[in-house]
């Protein structure tokens, strides 16, 4: 090779190089926006991204600023200040309330039940703690790849992603696509050490794309749980207690459900009740979490207000039970095993373990006692815990719940926070029918419930009002438990699983928390006493219990208790025999007219225009077909790299290039179109019969094909026009116009599908 050979070859090497370690550059980013999603959706979900955004671009203009200006050791050392501070701050910004217990064996512990799968968004300042980790976690990786060392960055940023799937934050796809990066990180960053070619990139790809559409799309397990990326798939349809009543600390939105008219409990008490499990504080957009950690049991004050005593004796039915249902609010275990059970942080009584069939519990509740009034005249001087802990909201949606809830309660005149519970938990009783078979959205289930859905169960009406309310500064909170089940004595009910239930609770000042039920009690009831009737007919196990097989109670009077004399456990309305799911006072209660005081879009109507029953009248339609989501999009978009470098590696995408550059001729000018349209025919005949020779002219060319193989005439005229156009200067359209023609006829009769023989 000549000295000139060899320094192109050189140059050549290094630009290659160069293209290597951007790419591997670009690996390692995706690798980080697959962690620092999580980040992303933390500080979301707390209030905004702006400020994680502004501290980012900081971090990576730092970066690389210092990436050659600072060694390894010196970075690494400042990495661990980095994250140290934010740390400090993290801790600086938890209430004091919460310091109370705060010590370094509590923060090790903290940190081990993190990486054993504990929610980062389950910890109090989840959002401090975001803006404090996420210089530390961009920094490292950052300044290490910038510096060529590629397998300490994605050692760091592979550290990071792996505490993020620990925590159980990071979802499947977003794992996958995190370690596609790390793997195509350290195959560039070789390439980009070593040299390499176009072929081993193309079989990197393939590779690194193979493995997320693998994983994506095929369960490890036989017979195991579908992926969640692709539709088709999946469990069996949930039960309603599956879908939202556990003692978990996170609840996540189902789609479709069903009921069990199964019976899970029975109890004995003075009144009848809403059996409350648990509630949760933390909106994330998907589902809610309840923050904070649980203590051991002892006796609790009351709520603030004035109260009265409710005991009830819980009696399992069922073959276990994982939680410990009681009317709000629970302050005294009479009867049960104490050492073996635990209070929430938002003072639900849990058992350790399971409770088992035939086991019961007696528990003392005190039970809020006001008036109408007395809610009504209630203020808006809040603690600040409350404040802090129950008007968070995702950032990505609040502004148009905000404005639509505005517009709501604006047209009720509703001006107290109790005024505008009211209102809310009207308007969604108007406006969205009862129904459990929904289909779950991507987005914001509040958003999507309100402006999209015409229809849901429980979970999207406490859901989409705790959210509205939120918009309003009226701190609310989202509860499931069960309604008050078949009553089958003066002081008994027999509660199923079809009873499970969500609901509401808002904070009034000096009062406590107060119940409030969207859910449409009427459909409710109808369609669960209809699933207990239709088990009982086909003689289903378990359905009834001796004394509501047996039991022949009928209320002596009409009870018409309303939320004035109870808004915290009484309902009103004739008492039933049935599952019983009203909610207090409605009955008194006026529906607000979703078109009154508003117009057009403002209205109170779904989002394609039509009424709460979603019938337009119009009835085209067509296949539906829906977007697709975000992890499908990219999946797709993966699926079509890989194509395409299989088809680069194979010599297809060359051909197929061939093959279009060859039968489409874009037009220009006539000189332009006329060499086009020659270079065309001479990539034809080369591969009918050969190609030219060097130094052989296009006259020359055509003339010796013509005499071997009698050339087509089509041809010779082009070659004719070529001539009179590059020597004769006769530059027309009609000439043009001929060749093109000429050409793609020749095309047409003589070309496969990829233009070889």
């Amino acid at each position: 090779m000549s000295a000139d050979g060899a320094v192109g070859r050189a140059l050549e090497l290094g630009d290659a190089t160069v293209s290597y370690h951007w790419l591997a550059v670009g690996s390692l980013g995706v690798t980080a926006a697959a962690y620092l999603s999580v980040l992303f959706h933390v500080t979301d979900v707390v209030g905004g991204t702006t400020t994680l955004v502004a501290l980012l671009v900081v971090t990576l203009l730092a970066g690389a600023a210092t990436a050659r200006r600072l060694r390894p050791l010196q970075a690494a050392a400042l990495a661990a200040v980095l994250l140290a501070v934010g740390l400090v701050g993290y801790y600086l910004a938890v209430p004091s309330t919460y310091l109370v217990a705060f010590s370094l064996e509590k923060v090790v512990g903290d940190n081990i039940a993190l990486l054993t799968g504990l929610s980062v968004l389950r910890m109090t300042e989840v959002g401090a703690w975001a803006l404090g980790v996420a210089p530390a976690m961009v920094f490292a990786p950052w300044y290490l790849v910038l510096r060529r060392r590629y397998a300490l960055a994605v050692g760091a940023a592979g550290t990071a992603l792996g505490f993020f799937v620990l925590t159980g934050d990071l979802g499947q796809f977003a794992t996958l696509v995190g370690t596609l990066g790390t793997a195509a990180t350290l195959g560039f960053g070789t390439l980009a050490r070593r040299g390499g070619t176009a072929a081993q990139v193309d079989t990197l790809a393939v590779v690194l794309v193979g493995m997320v559409v693998l994983s994506s799309t095929v369960s490890i397990v036989p017979g195991g749980a579908a992926s969640p990326i692709l539709p088709g798939g999946g469990a069996s349809t949930p039960t309603v207690e599956d879908a939202f009543v556990t003692n978990d600390e996170r609840m996540s939105i189902q789609g479709s459900i069903r009921l069990s008219p199964k019976v899970r409990f029975s109890v004995e008490s003075d009144e009848r009740n809403y059996w409350r499990v648990a509630a949760y504080d933390r909106y994330d957009g998907n589902g809610w979490i309840r923050t904070g950690d649980a203590t051991d049991y002892r006796s609790r004050a009351g709520p603030p207000g004035p109260t009265r005593t409710v005991e009830q004796t819980v009696t399992v039915e069922t073959e276990r039970m994982g939680a410990m249902p009681a009317a709000w609010k629970p302050t005294r275990l009479v009867a049960g095993d104490r050492d073996n059970t635990r209070i929430s942080s938002l003072g639900a009584y849990d058992p350790v373990g399971a409770l088992r069939q035939g086991e019961s519990y007696t528990v003392e509740s005190r039970v809020l006692n006001v008036t109408d009034r007395q809610l009504r005249l209630a203020g808006t001087d809040y603690p600040e815990y409350v404040e802090n802990r129950y008007l968070q909201l995702p950032g990505s949606s609040a502004d148009r719940i905000r404005q639509r809830t505005n517009r709501i309660t604006a047209a009720a005149n509703a001006t107290t926070p109790y005024e505008k519970a009211e209102t809310v938990e009207r308007w969604l009783e108007t406006n969205k029918d009862y129904s459990q078979n929904v289909s779950r959205p991507d987005g914001n289930i509040a958003e999507s419930f309100i402006f999209d859905m015409e229809a849901g169960y429980c979970t999207y009406y406490a859901t989409a009002m705790v959210s509205m309310l939120r918009t309003q500064d009226v701190p609310a909170r989202f509860v499931v438990g069960y309604t008050p089940g078949e009553r089958v004595a003066e002081d008994e009910w027999v509660v199923r699983g079809l009873d499970s239930h969500a609901w509401v609770e808002i904070y009034v000042p000096e009062m406590g928390w107060v119940k409030f039920d969207p859910t449409p009690g009427g459909s409710r009831q109808q369609v669960e006493n209809n699933r207990v009737e239709q088990a009982r007919q086909n003689n289903v196990s378990d359905v009834d219990t001796d004394e509501s097989a047996q039991s022949t109670w009928t209320p002596t009077t009409t009870e018409t208790t309303t939320v004035a004399d109870d808004p915290e456990t009484t309902a009103a309305g004739n008492e039933t025999t049935g599952p019983d799911t009203s909610s207090p006072g409605l009955e008194d209660r006026q529906p607000i007219n979703p078109d009154e005081g508003l117009n057009g879009t403002d209205g109170f109507t779904t989002s394609d225009g039509t009424g709460p029953g979603g019938d337009s009248g119009d009835e085209g339609g067509g296949i539906p077909i829906s977007a697709p989501s975000r992890e499908q999009a990219v999946l797709g978009a993966l699926v079509v790299v890989g194509l395409l470098a299989v088809a680069r590696r194979t010599g297809l995408l060359d051909r197929a290039r061939r093959a279009v550059w060859l039968r489409w001729q874009p037009r220009r000018d006539p000189e332009t179109d006329v060499n086009r349209a020659f270079d065309r025919l001479e990539r034809l005949l080369a591969g009918e019969y050969r190609e030219r020779e060097p130094g052989e002219t296009r006259r020359e060319y055509l003339a010796a094909l013509e005499t071997r193989y009698g050339l087509d005439d089509r041809a010779e005229r082009v070659g004719t026009i070529y001539e009179r156009v590059r020597y004769a200067g006769a530059v027309e359209d009609g000439l043009a116009e001929e060749a093109v023609a000429l050409v793609d006829e020749l095309v047409r009769d003589r070309r496969g599908l990829f233009g070889e023989r």
